[in-house]
C-alpha cells in the first residue's frame, strides 16, 4: 500500500503543487506527466523520502520494499557490477557482506556461528543464492553480457552504467519501483525488454518519462501535474491526451454559447430597459444574466512550441547518394560498406545498437568527419540544415543573449524577424535577452531548432533531436517533421516519433546495414 495524502510543496511564495491525494495499487503502472518545471521528478523524490513535502504525508506499508532508479552514474564506481545490482535490495546486500565478514574472522566464536546461521536462513529466504544469476539475467535482458558482473563500475562506458543502474532498480522483486526517465540512454531493444518486464511486474510502478510510446505501452494510469494540482486519470498517455483535449474543447464550446447568450441578453436590456411595455422582460433578462457564469479556463503550465520548417526552394530528383561508406573508430567498424540513395520525399530513420554510429554518419555527411572508404554526394539543388546530438560547440564560452546568438546565423538581423523564430520556440518578451550560457538543455535545443527554421533548407539532418525536450515540445517537433515536405535523415530513441515521421529505416549493424522502405513498427515485425 502506498498513499500520498494532501500533499503540497512550496518554495517561498511559489507553490509547485497542492492537494495531492492518490492511492497507488499493486499491479498498476502510474506515469507522471507535466511541463518542465511542473514538479514530476520532485514528486518522485517526495515519494521516495528524499524530499520533505510542505504539507501532507506519504504512507507506505512497512513490509513493502521500494526501489529507486539512481541518477548519479558515478556513485558506484568503486563497486563491482554484481554488488551494484544486488544493492538494489539493501537488506540482502547487507546480509551478504555481514556473512562474508563473519567467515573471514580468524577467531570465529560460537556466538558468530549462531549469527551466521540466522543470516544464512534470512539470506536463503530472500533468494540470496540466486542473486548473482538474477543480476546476470537482468544484464542480459538489457543487452549487456553477464561477463560484466565481475568488472568494476568505474571501468564501464556511460551507456553500460545506465543499464546497470536500471538493473539495480529492478533487482530482487521490489514491491514499488520509482523510475525517472528510465529509457534515456538505452537502445530500442532494451526499451522493449523493459516494457515487457514492467507489464509483467506484479507490484507498483511510478514512472516519469518523455517517451510517449513507452507511456502508452506500460501505463495503466496517468498522474498529471498541471494548474498547480496533482490529478489521477485512468488509462495510458494517449487516452489522457485525447480526454484532456476533448475537455478543453467542451469548456470552450460551452463558454462560447454562454458568451453569445450574454451578448444577446445585454443587447435586449440595453434596447428595452427604458421601454415601459418591455420593462418587465428586461428585468427578467437582467436576473437571467446574473446567473450565467463563464467557466474560467485555468492557466496551464504547459506551453506548446510551434515548429514549422519551410523550404526556400524544392529540391530536384537527386537528393543524396552514398556509396560503400566505411568508418572505423579504435579498430572497430561503426559504418561498414554503407550504400543507399535517398529518394525525393524520403524521411529516413537511422537506427542501430550504437548511437555513435548514426552520429558518425551524420558528421561525415555534414563534412565534420571523413570516411575511411567510400564516398557520398549531395544533389546540386539540395540545402542541408543540421541538428547535432552534441550542441556544446554552439554555446561554449558564449556570453551573448539568445537574441544576439541567433542573430549571428541570420541574414536578416532585425529584432522583429529574429523574435518571430524565437517566439515559435517559446522565447518571448524579455526571455530573448537571457544569456545563453545559463540555458538548460531543453532551452538550448529550442535555440537550435529556431536556428534551423531560419535556414529554409530542403533536407534536414537531425541527430537525437528529442533529447532534453518535454512532451509538449516533442509533440510540436513531431508534427513539424510530419508536415515537412522536404527530405529528412535522422536518429531518435522515441518510438512514437520514429513511427510517425519515418517512411524508411536504415539500421547500421556490425556486419553492414539493413535498408527497408517501411514504417518503424513494420520493420520491428520483420526483425522478430
Amino acid at each position: 500500500m502506498l498513499q500520498i495524502n494532501d500533499l503540497s510543496l512550496s518554495f517561498g511564495a511559489d507553490t509547485l503543487f497542492k492537494e495531492g491525494n492518490i492511492t497507488f495499487n499493486k499491479g498498476n503502472c502510474y506515469g507522471i506527466i507535466g511541463a518542465n518545471g511542473a514538479g514530476k521528478t520532485t514528486l518522485l523524490k517526495i515519494i521516495s523520502g528524499e524530499i520533505e513535502p510542505s504539507t501532507g504525508s506519504v504512507f507506505k506499508s512497512e513490509e513493502d520494499r521500494m526501489s529507486v532508479l539512481k541518477q548519479d552514474h558515478n556513485a558506484f564506481n568503486e563497486f563491482t557490477v554484481s554488488d551494484t545490482i544486488i544493492m538494489g535490495n539493501k537488506r540482502l546486500y547487507e546480509i551478504q557482506k555481514q556473512k562474508d565478514a563473519l567467515y573471514e574472522k580468524e577467531d570465529f566464536t560460537e556466538q558468530d556461528g549462531i549469527l551466521a546461521s540466522e543470516l544464512e536462513a534470512e539470506f536463503a529466504e530472500m533468494g540470496g543464492w540466486d542473486a548473482q544469476a538474477d543480476a546476470g539475467k537482468l544484464l542480459t535482458g538489457l543487452g549487456l553480457s553477464d561477463s560484466l558482473l565481475d568488472k568494476v563500475m568505474g571501468q564501464l562506458q556511460e551507456r553500460e552504467k545506465v543499464k546497470v543502474l536500471l538493473a539495480q532498480a529492478l533487482f530482487g522483486q521490489p514491491d514499488i519501483i520509482l523510475l525517472d526517465e528510465p529509457t534515456n540512454g538505452i537502445d530500442i531493444t532494451s526499451v522493449r525488454w523493459l516494457e515487457d518486464f514492467l507489464m509483467d511486474f506484479s507490484g507498483t510502478v511510478i514512472v516519469v518519462s518523455h517517451d510517449r510510446h513507452f507511456l502508452n505501452t506500460v501505463c495503466t494510469h496517468i498522474i498529471d501535474i498541471d494548474y498547480g494540482k496533482i490529478k489521477l486519470y485512468m488509462g495510458n498517455y494517449e487516452f489522457w491526451y485525447d480526454s484532456s483535449q476533448l475537455m478543453q474543447r467542451l469548456i470552450k464550446n460551452q463558454n462560447k454559447k454562454k458568451e453569445e447568450k450574454i451578448k444577446e441578453l445585454q443587447t435586449f436590456i440595453a434596447r428595452f430597459s427604458a421601454n415601459k411595455s418591455k420593462a418587465r422582460q428586461a428585468t427578467s433578462r437582467k436576473k437571467l444574466l446574473e446567473k450565467i457564469t463563464v467557466e474560467e479556463l485555468p492557466s496551464s503550465s504547459r506551453r506548446y512550441p510551434y515548429v514549422d520548417f519551410e523550404m526556400d526552394r524544392e529540391a530536384g530528383k537527386e537528393i543524396l547518394t552514398v556509396e560503400n561508406l566505411s568508418k572505423k573508430v579504435n579498430g572497430e567498424y561503426l559504418i561498414k560498406n554503407l550504400s543507399f540513395r535517398m529518394n525525393k520525399g524520403d524521411k529516413i530513420a537511422v537506427i542501430g545498437e550504437k548511437d555513435i554510429a548514426a552520429t558518425m554518419l551524420f558528421k561525415i555527411l555534414m563534412g565534420e568527419e571523413t570516411a575511411d572508404e567510400g564516398d557520398f554526394k549531395w544533389g546540386i539543388s539540395t540545402s542541408q540544415s543540421y541538428f547535432p546530438s552534441d550542441n556544446t560547440k554552439y554555446f561554449a564560452g558564449c556570453d551573448m543573449s539568445i537574441l544576439d546568438w541567433l542573430m549571428q546565423y541570420s541574414r536578416d538581423t532585425t529584432e522583429t524577424y529574429l523574435r518571430s523564430f524565437l517566439g515559435r520556440m517559446l522565447f518571448t518578451q524579455e526571455e530573448v535577452f537571457k544569456p545563453v550560457k545559463v540555458l538548460s538543455g531543453g532551452e538550448k535545443v529550442r535555440c537550435m531548432l529556431s536556428r534551423m527554421m531560419m535556414f529554409g533548407a530542403n533536407v534536414l539532418v537531425m541527430d537525437q533531436p528529442t533529447n532534453h525536450l518535454d512532451l509538449e515540445a516533442i509533440e510540436a517537433l513531431n508534427n513539424g517533421l510530419i508536415d515537412f515536405e522536404g527530405n529528412i535523415i535522422f536518429s531518435c530513441h522515441d518510438h512514437e516519433f520514429v513511427q510517425t515521421v519515418a517512411n524508411r529505416i536504415i539500421e547500421l549493424t556490425a556486419d553492414g546495414f539493413v535498408d527497408k522502405i517501411c514504417s518503424y513498427d513494420d520493420y520491428l515485425e520483420l526483425d522478430q
